[in-house]
């Protein structure tokens, strides 16, 4: 939410200093994430003067070049060279002196020094409009009317706004403090609960309000009274659409607003002022005199301001005249129904329209409007006819006309304000400290609410419909704490607590273990959106796909079942900034459904790495990262979970090359693979990736099976014996391990494959694979014999189960 100083200042009985003001917004929960200057002229004008041409000649040396002095009432006339055709004797101008530095209108700042220009020396510049950034135009230098003072400030001729912007970080529910009279609302609640004495906003509602004739009656009927509760209006005649006076572009230009003419303007600006949107209607374009507030059928084309044909949904709320509809109502005006050049004749429309209608017509059309954003937060019902009343006081002071009829409210079924109880001893339990009866009355007074009753030890108030949020009393216990001040909150002498049981404290704990070990590997932790791009996936994938009803883009539409695809966003924009080398971590969720209203979230550990995975050293080379790295990377993780992989299968993957499932007690718990090409291009990764993905449920459920148990260390030596074979190349070494451990000897404790050689030596389609064993007796020394029966009822099952051969 941006709020300006200077707007804001002129509701306040005082003006409070700006630092002082952001830390009273930021004490009632109003927190001022940015105070930045505002200046409507970049660099307000600083250093610019105001000058008179008393010499000009041409340039020695130059046709197109002037010689000047001019007068900028310090006594000495400056020498300056200008450009500009149009200079004269006896201007006044805007002249930029050295050391000043002027912000040209789309262009770099640029800082005036002393120059020659073609021999002759030149003490400044004379400024066209766009190199001072007042104008567009660079036809030549600006000349001012005669009056202009010479010595003059361009600041101080010029009259240019500056200010200073607050950004608040507004939660959702603070519909009320959603403009800037809301805003010192709350500031003057603060004022009067710490100063001890009443203060109250400076209220920009007159009661001028004066209807000059009867010469525009529109009728308004309301058909869907659950969607539109009250809708106000009122007619103007003879008005002139024209650009805005200064002072309301300024207020407007200072917030990230554009001025488009006054009437819009002035809308704009009431709803900043109050909260409450309001919408003008050209009244010659409403046909038969009538408004009418309905749903229109399915499917019906309707053109909005921005030119697009929209097909509205039978859930729509429309604004109609008595054939066509006229405006999306709360959301976004109609192209033929708005305020144009040619506009003599306005419907003003002020409404209150229901939040949920609103927020799903605004998602649906991807309309997300300021008067939507206010309506689908819900906005203050009982002010509808104040407000159009101040507007229309506006357009007539600013753009002319008569008040053409009396101001129509249709209000079928009268709100009634929420009624809340507040017990002081519940107070007490949620806020810590112990408020008398008479600070709780001033503050929630303060704020607008209405006493009922009070006793002992409970106040009952009526919620003023400004606040529709408040609706319980934990909600009252915020608004008090708010008002005396966040950072006054008390610190207790002692904290009790309950006992609790976290069921998930493993699952956390080894988390934060395969955190810190991946940290120790090099890895980074990425946190990526559990919403994604549809566009990622296929028709069958998205068949079992959670979708969003309410997509924030067109991009964000589905809630991700891969998280390879959101990691691989990460991966493709740290490759575009050239860091190259790669290794990231995530723990995050996936999400599915079957379609008929069951859905499923399944927790998963994913890795990705890329790029090199040592540096080049003085006394090595840098080395790729391969698979083997990750399958690595994987093993020692199930292997930190008590865990040990009974199986890696080779399977096709749509996204994988070289892709294997990863199984645990026969159960898979994982796949791991390098990003084919296809989907490498999709993400614009240019360098191989490798990918784990380890569902962490499943994990965790065959964690939970194990059973802790210790023995004593061996006391005698193991043994370790090489051996060659020759085998057919498509043999696997999960082939030659499966068939080592079939033997079933007990005393082999390890197997492993140590290297791989390939020759036409060997013979067609042969390799060479040399396998490690280790052999362990715990309760004695192992014999030569031992260890050659073990060694021999291995080779026998490799000639019969893998037809090698013993290289000698």
């Amino acid at each position: 939410m941006t709020i300006s100083y200077n707007w804001l200042s002129e509701y306040l009985p005082e003006k409070i200093e700006p630092e002082k003001l952001s830390k009273i917004l930021t004490s009632i929960g109003l927190e001022v994430e940015s105070m930045e200057a505002y200046e409507e002229v970049k660099g307000g004008l600083k250093g610019l003067v105001i000058g008179e041409v008393l010499e000009c000649e041409k340039h020695p040396d130059a046709d197109k070049l002037s010689l000047t002095k001019v007068n900028i009432g310090n006594g000495d006339a400056l020498q300056i060279v200008c450009g500009a055709p149009n200079v004269a004797v006896g201007q006044k101008v805007v002249v930029a002196t050295i050391g000043t530095t002027i912000y040209p209108t789309g262009g770099e700042p640029l800082t005036m020094k002393k120059a020659k220009i073609r021999g002759v020396e030149s003490h400044g510049m004379i400024c066209a409009e766009d190199e001072i950034g007042v104008g567009q135009s660079h036809a030549g230098i600006m000349v001012l009317p005669e009056a202009a003072t010479v010595g003059t400030s361009a600041a101080e001729y010029f009259n240019t706004y500056s200010d200073i912007i607050f950004e608040i970080g507004l939660t959702p529910n603070r519909m009320d403090a959603m403009s800037h009279l809301g805003v010192a609302k709350d500031v003057c609640a603060y004022l009067s609960h710490h100063n001890k004495k009443d203060t109250h906003v400076k209220s920009p509602f007159k009661n001028n309000f004066k209807v000059d004739h009867q010469g525009l009656q529109i009728e308004v009927t309301i058909e869907n009274a659950e969607a539109c509760q009250r809708y106000s209006s009122v007619s103007l005649q003879g008005v002139t659409i024209a650009e805005s006076p200064k002072w309301l572009q300024q207020k407007l230009k200072s917030i990230g607003l554009r001025p488009i003419n006054n009437i819009v303007d002035i809308t704009n600006f009431i709803l900043h002022e109050t909260g409450q949107p309001l919408h003008a209607f050209d009244a010659d374009q409403i046909t038969g005199q009538k408004v009418i507030v309905k749903n229109v059928t399915e499917a019906t084309v309707f053109v909005t301001l921005d030119e697009k044909e929209r097909k509205l949904s039978a859930e729509d709320l429309m604004i109609c005249n008595a054939e066509v509809p006229m405006c999306i109502g709360g959301v976004f005006g109609g192209l033929h129904s708005g305020v144009t050049a040619a506009t003599k004749s306005i419907f003003l429309e002020s409404a209150w329209f229901n939040p949920i209608s609103i927020r799903k017509t605004s998602f649906r059309h991807g309309l997300r409007t300021d008067a939507a954003t206010r309506f689908e937060k819900g906005v203050d019902i009982s002010n509808t006819v104040n407000v159009l009343k101040r507007a229309a006081i506006m357009i007539k002071e600013i753009a002319g006309g008569e008040i053409a009829s009396d101001v129509i409210d249709v209000y079928l079924m009268p709100k009634q304000k929420t009624e809340v109880a507040l017990k002081y001893h519940y107070l007490k339990k949620l806020s810590g400290k112990n408020y008398h009866g008479d600070t709780i009355k001033n503050i929630l007074t303060s704020l607008g609410f209405e006493m009922i009753k009070e006793g002992m030890d409970e106040m009952w108030v009526k919620v003023p419909f400004s606040k529709p949020d408040i609706t319980i009393a934990a909600d009252l216990v915020e608004e008090i704490m708010r008002i005396d001040g966040l950072d006054n909150v008390e610190i207790p002498q002692m904290i009790t607590i309950a006992p609790a049981v976290e069921t998930l404290a493993h699952e956390t704990a080894y988390k934060e273990k395969m955190a810190e070990y991946l940290v120790g590997q090099g890895f980074n932790e990425i946190f990526t959106n559990s919403i994604t791009n549809s566009a990622y996936f296929t028709e069958e994938t998205l068949q079992t796909t959670v979708k969003m009803i309410n997509n924030l883009s067109e991009e964000l539409n589905v809630m991700r079942p891969s998280m390879l695809e959101t990691g691989l966003e990460t991966i493709a924009h740290n490759l575009n900034r050239r860091n190259n080398n790669i290794r990231f971590f995530e723990f995050g969720k996936t999400y599915s459904t079957d379609g008929i209203g069951s859905y499923a979230e399944n927790n998963h550990l994913c890795l990705f790495a890329t790029g090199n995975k040592t540096e080049n050293e003085w006394n090595a080379k840098a080395q790729k990262t391969d698979f083997y790295f990750i399958k690595g990377t994987v093993e020692k993780i199930i292997a930190l979970v008590g865990l040990s992989v009974n199986e890696f299968s080779i399977i096709t993957s749509e996204k994988l090359t070289t892709a294997v499932e990863v199984k645990v007690r026969n159960e898979v718990v994982g796949i791991i693979g390098e990003i084919n090409k296809k989907t490498a291009d999709k993400f614009d990764c240019k360098q191989p990736v490798f990918f784990a993905d380890i569902n962490w449920d499943k994990l965790m459920q065959l964690n939970k099976k194990n059973s802790i148990s210790f023995k004593e260390i061996a006391k005698f030596p193991a043994v370790q014996r090489d051996l060659s074979i020759v085998v057919d190349k498509n043999i696997a070494y999960q082939q030659i391990e499966k068939t080592t451990l079939a033997a079933k000897l007990n005393k082999l404790k390890n197997v492993s494959l140590f290297d791989i050689f390939e020759s036409e030596k060997l013979g067609a389609n042969k390799k060479s694979m040399a396998v490690s064993f280790t052999f362990l007796d715990e309760e004695k020394t192992m014999t030569d014999s031992e260890i050659d029966g073990m060694m021999n009822k291995i080779i026998g099952a490799y000639e019969k189960e893998l037809n090698a051969e013993i290289r000698k």
